[in-house]
């Protein structure tokens, strides 16, 4: 399906709707601001608070990016100020997990690499031949695991499909750069390509998503060369990305810079609105509607980029979810993730 944009959308331009955007979540911004600040010093007045985009002393700082000054920018690329409920949300994930696992067992682990953290849990569909997704953890490159993110498995099996979740290192221990985390993931998907029949695996219906920083990785894996690896162009059949960043350049900006070590050829290369002749996969794109301003943008340009080059794509708005919340419908089978990943296998089977 093809993503639609009003005809208002389209003749305001991509330029005047990221702004639109960015109002938008200004305002809801300085309501949450206000909230966390009374829930954290007990104030009951919001007027403490200083203006947006303003210093001490009320002089609007420079922009740094589509009109943002740096401070707006950090916030821009911060769950924090817009899903104050993530450690609810985390327990519940684990605890989903943990409730899964319960009832269909531990999960198969196998080594992808020589490292420890170098391996993958396999949550094994009962029927033989059956497709494989393979699912991409978030955590800002710096936490999550396997372990955590085992609570979609049943929606998976359910739908006769095989649910792979790697492990993979956090940017911390590889000396703060991607290139580690890439070349795992890429290892990990050619060893699930190579070794399906292990655990009875269909290697030509391999789906991919990911979420988060994990659908930044799904969108690097979604669009690299990999006959360069000596697998199929379209090893991928589908893909999912859901609340993630698609172009650096924003995010090497933010203060997520100060944790990654950029440089301009990690930026390229790892930009995947910029490789997008090596897209072979019909894409869904996700973002909830309570996303900061940049994850809201990032997703929308993504599937406009896509859109435009006329490969399959479809944009997937979850109203009223914020960044985390959204993840929970992939283990849904009414949810708006776990409805359209079900969709898309079985368009593409």
């Amino acid at each position: 399906m093809a993503i639609r944009f009003t005809s208002a959308e389209v003749s305001k331009g991509t330029s005047e709707l990221n702004r639109q955007i960015i109002m938008i979540s200004k305002k809801a911004l300085l309501t949450r601001r206000s909230l966390l600040r009374q829930l954290i010093i007990g104030s009951t007045s919001a007027l403490s608070l200083p203006l947006i985009g303003c210093g001490a002393a009320g002089v609007t700082a420079a922009p740094v990016w589509l009109g943002m000054d740096q401070q707006e920018l950090d916030d821009a690329y911060s769950q924090f100020l817009y899903a104050p409920n993530i450690g609810q949300i985390i327990d519940r994930w684990e605890s989903n997990s943990t409730l899964a696992r319960s009832r269909l067992g531990d999960p198969l682990r196998f080594n992808y690499g020589a490292a420890t953290i170098e391996s993958l849990s396999v949550y094994p569909a009962s029927q033989a031949n059956a497709p494989i997704h393979i699912f991409i953890h978030g955590g800002a490159w710096q936490e999550g695991s396997a372990e955590l993110y085992g609570f979609p498995a049943e929606l998976f099996i359910n739908a006769g499909v095989h649910y792979v979740v790697p492990d993979f290192s956090w940017i911390q221990d590889v000396g703060d750069s991607l290139y580690p985390l890439v070349d795992q993931l890429r290892s990990a998907i050619k060893w699930v390509y190579q070794n399906a029949a292990r655990f009875g695996g269909n290697p030509d219906r391999i789906y991919l998503s990911g979420h988060s920083s994990g659908a930044h990785l799904a969108g690097v894996m979604l669009t690299t060369d990999w006959q360069k690896q000596r697998l199929p162009a379209d090893v991928i059949k589908g893909g999912l990305c859901c609340s993630g960043m698609f172009d650096l350049r924003p995010v090497r900006l933010s203060s997520r810079g100060d944790f990654i070590k950029f440089t301009d050829e990690m930026e390229e290369a790892f930009s995947p609105a910029r490789h997008l002749a090596n897209l072979h996969a019909p894409l869904l794109v996700a973002y909830g509607s309570y996303e900061t301003p940049e994850f809201i943008r990032q997703s929308r340009d993504f599937a406009r980029q896509v859109e435009d080059l006329g490969k399959p794509v479809q944009l997937l708005v979850a109203e009223n979810y914020n960044h985390f919340e959204i993840i929970e419908t992939l283990a849904n089978p009414n949810g708006i993730l776990g409805r359209a990943v079900i969709s898309q296998l079985q368009e593409t089977g």
